[in-house]
């Protein structure tokens, strides 16, 4: 009886999906488990074999959870909003709903390609997902939910007092009664003061503007990064060496009004709950860093002949008397107020030109030193020297205040900054406060000083100095003291058509929520998904999005009086929306009412392990935290944190194969023969690295065929003194499937590649033998072409052996290659456990009494499988898995009692198979709830020692015996034995060395 995997797999799939073998109850006595991917953006290239590796990994976990009696939620779901789905749309025409539910469900789009769907190809692999909770972000039915935290946020503000979000109801309270100069909350800056008499007295307008700048989400003029070619704001994370992540477009800072959330007034939450956290510390410090928590001072700087004030934050105050300069970030907007007349154009052009430098870059830039004198001056607060303001984009306008009080004797950035500006106008001596040499580089440490020409700091030392500086400054109301973080709050819109509609109306230019009842607001139909004309968002051009007030509908544009009716919000929320709560509309995805019953969040409460990619350490993962803490706050989640521990998987990478295209190579001389010759040739050749080095002389005669050099000959009979630079070459990825396994380029099937015309129709392959590509390793990527798809391998090997092998590769948290040729060792490995059940004729199964050696093999790998899968060590497990499989072929092991366990012990591994075994033990039903075998120490309790028995220090044989002898016994047994007779042929031994349980040594 073969084993055919194909049968197996369909069989077994079926009667999952059949008869809900997975699925979770809410309701349930034994203890829960929730496992969670991170789950997908379903694109129309579907999975290739680097996706499932997390995948893989947390069914094994959630296997084993079920195994060993536990309640266990492994969901599956789609984040299918998102900017690849609306750039897909606007190319072809098609609906991104259209073209999201194809990537998701299969079949042939309206271009005629064929599109193989998430959904079949994560069933193919068997994954053991609770389908009936399926969520996708794009659908009506999910994100009514996230429009209703989208209210809750704005219908709630941040007491810095009780150090939570309270509805916004308390807040009108205390206006009512105190007014706001006892409200201790996150809001915005500059804050107006007003009595309780004067708050009742404000008009409605009023008091709805004054609570926008206290809601935790709200409207205000934002920097963003504008990114015109896709028509939308990017978040940081989008965007990659100042170019977008998707597309490469530039991306420029500008002024627009965003909404907003306040996620800066979880910074001390965010960073104090990584203490509780089981995560990686490298994810930790990412967030640590990100939200950049530093303690010190505000300092105000007067500007000179003006009402204007700078303010800085600093984390050295006691360097005060060190300021020989200021410096604004270019938007500050007390750029264009002080600059002179004298200094327009000069700061006028360095601000435009930095409107083309994303954020990132100009933090990752600390080589490149720019900035422009304003003209103006700061006074110093204490002895009124005046101070020149410049602007420099190395100060950020998001962190702190976007101006910073340069020192540079004692910062190294403020310090090449004065030195690269030195004689200038605008840029006075460096200022030393420091008892230290400050002539190479500027002295930084916070130790190892006194400070000098500092007034009544001098002799001080930094936590001193400090101390004394802020009380200096809080006396005369120039400054207090301060913690800063960098953590900004996140901007929340999007001029994307793809996205969450905000429940939003305007009234009076003012934002109004729907209310729950009439939820969702409905994403409407748009002939185009570009910008208006007239440069509004995508939604702009929909003709039916305005909100009858009274019908309490959505209504035609042209009905708009501003009395009944008013205009919808245009933007739409980003990508991180959906997916900042979706792990708890799996604990009750089918309840209409709620995002998820208080029973179902109570009993599930949060992620006991998440799997998925480090990428978003500083993206979903902190939104996700900052959202479970808002609904913690407003009594809607169970705990603080959202996810118990997280995994990152690493990345399966793929082999790449690479041709070169010259146009453009120069001859050059060892010998000096003749002088760097450069040829242009008169058509373009194809060619890698080793067809010049393994085949110089073909490569050399063909160049020169392709060239009008004179005197071909001269230079073929000089070849060993000719090098070839082909620096000019351009590299070009080409498909793996048109290389061999020897990495010998497959010709025929590669003049067939759709796009050889395209990038190689006037081009001539060097016409070698062994024409072997350029291999590299490099992440698996469509536009490598070196995807290897799941649904290849499991159509010729088998889900179970993908899934085997993916783990087999290394460790989890590594990123490793992907090498096809490696699989047939666990396509073998499968088919030798299939032969310990199975003959030609059919099952082998015996009841006899297992031998002891069977038990060892057994329980040696229950208790490493355990250990392993308990500490996420999956590569082992497989290891031990073949180690085990022959031994009990080698000790021709049929017996029940030692397969009926082997099969559960495989079975989070290899769940197919692991199945049909279970079934021909004559089970009924699933083996996915099967108790996991329990290891018993007993049974690797070694009774008996093979000793190997030596002659002068040579082994020559061996010889078992009971573990319990005396050194005196086992000498008599060895001294009798025929085999020592023979050795010894009538001598007698000088010395027999014997160490009970180690060795036997005759010596002499």
């Amino acid at each position: 009886m073969k084993y055919f995997h194909e049968k197996i797999e369909a069989k077994w799939q079926q009667y999952w999906a059949k008869n809900q073998t997975f699925a979770a109850s809410n309701q349930s006595d034994k203890p829960k488990y929730y496992v969670l991917d991170m789950f997908p953006y379903p694109s129309g290239a579907g999975l290739h074999v680097g996706h499932p590796l997390g995948y893989i990994a947390s069914d094994i976990v959630a296997r084993y959870k079920r195994h060993q009696g536990f309640n266990v939620l492994h969901p599956q779901g789609y984040d299918s909003f998102g900017l690849p789905a609306e750039q897909y749309a606007i190319q072809t025409g098609q609906h991104p709903a259209d073209t999201t539910r194809m990537n998701i469900e299969g079949g042939v789009d309206k271009s005629g390609n064929v599109i193989q769907g998430y959904r079949n190809q994560l069933d193919k692999i068997g994954f053991s997902f609770d389908w009936s909770r399926e969520v996708r972000t794009s659908n009506a039915d999910y994100y009514k939910h996230t429009q209703w935290i989208f209210i809750q946020l704005f219908e709630s503000w941040y007491n810095k007092t009780t150090d939570k979000a309270e509805s916004i109801c308390t807040l009108m309270q205390e206006f009512e009664k105190n007014g706001n100069t006892q409200v201790n909350a996150v809001c915005d800056d500059n804050i107006t003061s007003f009595s309780a008499a004067e708050w009742n007295a404000f008009s409605s307008v009023q008091q709805q503007k004054i609570l926008l700048q206290y809601r935790l989400t709200y409207l205000a003029e934002t920097e963003v990064n504008w990114c015109a070619a896709l028509g939308t704001v990017l978040a940081n994370d989008e965007i990659v060496n100042g170019v977008s992540e998707r597309g490469g477009h530039p991306v420029v800072r500008k002024k627009m009004t965003q909404w907003s959330m306040r996620i800066s007034a979880y910074a001390e939450r965010l960073l104090q709950g990584l203490n509780d956290i089981d995560w990686s510390e490298s994810i930790k410090e990412s967030q640590r860093n990100w939200i950049g928590k530093s303690v010190g001072a505000t300092v105000k700087f007067q500007v000179s002949g003006s009402k204007f004030q700078v303010e800085v934050f600093t984390t050295r105050p006691d360097t005060i008397f060190g300021v020989t300069f200021m410096t604004l970030a270019p938007e500050h907007e007390l750029v264009s107020q002080i600059t002179t007349p004298e200094q327009k154009a000069a700061v006028e052009a360095y601000v435009e030109a930095t409107t083309k430098r994303s954020e990132r870059e100009r933090m990752a830039d600390v080589k490149t030193i720019s900035g422009v004198f304003t003209g103006a001056y700061a006074e110093h607060p204490f002895t009124k020297e005046p101070i020149p303001v410049w602007i420099g984009d190395y100060v950020l306008a998001g962190y702190g205040t976007g101006a910073v009080m340069a020192v540079p004797c004692g910062d190294e950035r403020d310090y090449a900054f004065a030195n690269f500006f030195k004689g200038t106008h605008g840029m006075p001596e460096i200022k030393n406060i420091f008892n230290q040499d400050i002539s190479e580089a500027a002295y930084g440490e916070k130790g190892g000083f006194e400070l000098v020409n500092s007034d009544f700091l001098n002799g001080l030392d930094y936590k001193n100095g400090t101390k004394k500086a802020i009380e200096a400054l809080e006396e005369i109301g120039a400054g207090n003291a301060k913690v800063n973080y960098r953590l900004r709050d996140a901007v929340f819109s999007r001029q994307r058509y793809w996205g969450e509609p905000f429940p939003v109306y305007y009234v009076n230019g003012l934002p109004q929520m729907i209310d729950k009842k009439h939820l969702p607001i409905v994403l409407p139909e748009v002939e185009k998904y570009l910008p208006t004309e007239d440069g509004q968002p995508p939604l702009g051009n929909a003709t039916v999005w305005a909100w009858d007030s009274v019908q309490c509908s959505v209504v035609s544009n042209q009905l708009i009086d501003n009395v009944n009716i008013f205009p919808l919000e245009l933007n739409t929320m980003p990508g991180w929306a959906g997916s900042s709560w979706y792990w708890m509309r799996y604990m009750d995805a089918q309840n209409e009412n709620e995002f998820a019953s208080e029973e179902a969040l109570k009993y599930w409460e949060s992620v006991d392990l998440y799997i998925g990619g480090s990428e978003h350490a500083t993206g979903h993962l902190l939104y996700s935290r900052f959202w479970n803490k808002f609904l913690k706050d407003r009594g809607y989640a169970p705990t603080e944190e959202p996810f118990k521990k997280l995994i990152n998987q690493g990345m399966i990478l793929g082999m790449s194969a690479i041709i070169r295209k010259l146009d453009i190579v120069t001859l050059e001389s060892d010998s000096n023969s003749f002088e760097n010759i450069t040829i242009e040739l008169n058509k373009a050749i194809l060619f890698t690295r080793n067809s010049i080095e393994n085949n110089f002389d073909n490569f050399l005669k063909h160049l020169l065929s392709l060239s009008n050099l004179e005197n071909k000959d001269y230079f073929l009979n000089n070849k060993n003194d000719i090098t070839i630079d082909h620096s000019e070459s351009k590299p070009y990825n080409i498909p793996v499937d048109c290389v061999d396994i020897k990495g010998e380029l497959i010709f025929d099937k590669f003049k067939k590649w759709d796009m050889y015309n395209s990038f190689f129709g006037n081009s001539e392959i060097l016409n070698i033998e062994n024409f072997i590509v350029d291999q590299e390793v490099e992440k698996m990527s469509k536009s490598k072409y070196n995807v290897v798809s799941p649904d290849d391998i499991c159509n010729e090997y088998g889900a179970d052996t993908l899934r085997l092998y993916e783990m087999f590769l290394g460790p989890l948290e590594q990123s490793k290659p992907w090498n096809t040729a490696g699989i047939t060792g666990v396509s073998g490995f499968l088919k030798k456990l299939w032969r310990l059940y199975f003959d030609d004729n059919g099952s082998v199964i015996i009841n006899d009494e297992p031998t002891a050696e069977m038990y060892k093999s057994l329980h040696k790998t229950i208790k490493k499988v355990t250990e392993d899968i308990e500490n996420f060590s999956f590569n082992t497990s497989v290891s031990q898995f073949m180690i085990c499989v022959n031994e009990l072929q080698q000790l021709k092991c049929n017996h029940r009692a030692i397969l009926e366990p082997l099969a559960i012990l495989v079975s989070p591994y290899a769940p197919h198979i692991a199945e049909e075994l279970w079934s021909a033990l004559g089970h009924e039903g699933s083996i996915a709830t099967v108790a996991f075998p329990k290891f018993e120490e007993k049974y690797l309790v070694e009774s008996e020692k093979e000793y190997p028995v030596s002659f002068n220090g040579k082994m020559r044989f061996t010889i078992k015996l009971p573990l319990d002898l005396t050194a005196a016994q086992i000498e008599e047994i060895v001294m009798a034995d025929e085999r020592t007779q023979a050795q010894l042929q009538g001598r007698t031994p000088n010395k027999v060395i014997i160490v009970p349980g180690k060795i036997i040594n005759l010596v002499g």
